[in-house]
């Protein structure tokens, strides 16, 4: 390799890496953090202040983030533009979304679609309950997976390899009710393969409880975990008799949707 090759090729690796940077950025932004300082910004990706001033300097240029005039930086509007564009051309999104919404009309809790992002869960499709006091969850936002009914649910069908990946690691306990205990987390798994559903109560938030069914692509493969939650004195005995039996009917159906055929 020539002295003009390895130039090419270390520039294009730096360019990367800048790139790579650019994108942790934008990904420290979330619905309970909209807006970040500098130095937020610098304790959240370990970088520079020097640095994130020239990387998030060319992410307002082009209108991926906004500054504010407390010199704090917002997500800006091309995101919207790209998040609408993958919502529609996704066509789980696109066919979830309805089904979502009918299921939250029908149980007046809050909705979601939760799928696999790396090595957490990610809310990919959200719709608000009827009541006024409701859990609120942002699409985007990502979660734990060894925590609450939905990422319970992604793990209890996902492969053996990738449940070993999840709880080989020290797991995190959110709040006093998450299990972190591999044998118990296991035999819980095997449970709601069996029934077909998860239900947890406080695991990620004190006082919030939820349940949640697996959605299956034509492939027969898991693709989501369709959830509802709410506040937890609202999961009564016979309330959560008729919210499972509607969760069960609308993951089955959002399964149809997607050419599963059981």
């Amino acid at each position: 390799m020539n002295k003009k090759d390895k130039k090419t090729t270390k520039e294009s690796k730096r360019q990367v890496e800048a790139v790579a940077k650019a994108l942790d950025i934008l990904e420290c932004f979330t619905g309970s953090e909209p807006e970040l300082s500098l130095k937020q910004l610098s304790e959240k990706t370990g970088l520079y202040k020097s640095r994130i001033l020239r990387l998030c300097g060319t992410l307002v240029a082009q209108n991926f983030l906004i500054r504010t005039p407390a010199s704090s930086y917002k997500l800006g509007p091309k995101l919207m533009a790209l998040g609408k564009v993958y919502e529609n051309t996704n066509p789980l999104v696109s066919v979830a979304r309805p089904v979502l919404r009918e299921l939250a009309l029908l149980t007046g809790e809050s909705t979601k679609l939760f799928v696999v992002d790396g090595t957490k869960r990610l809310c990919l499709v959200r719709e608000k309950g009827t009541y006024p006091l409701r859990y609120a969850v942002s699409e985007g936002e990502t979660y734990e997976l060894h925590a609450g009914a939905g990422g319970k649910v992604l793990l209890a069908y996902a492969s053996e390899e990738f449940r070993h990946q999840i709880l080989k690691n020290n797991l995190k306990k959110i709040t006093p009710a998450t299990i972190v205990e591999r044998d118990r987390l296991e035999k819980e798994f095997e449970s709601i393969r069996k029934q077909g559903y998860a239900f947890s109560r406080g695991e990620l938030v004190p006082e919030v409880a939820g349940m949640a069914a697996p959605v299956f692509d034509h492939e027969n493969s898991i693709c989501g975990a369709m959830a509802v939650a709410g506040a937890e004195q609202r999961f009564t005995a016979v309330r959560q008799k008729d919210m499972l039996k509607n969760l069960l009917a609308s993951a089955q159906k959002l399964s149809c949707l997607l050419g599963n055929v059981g």
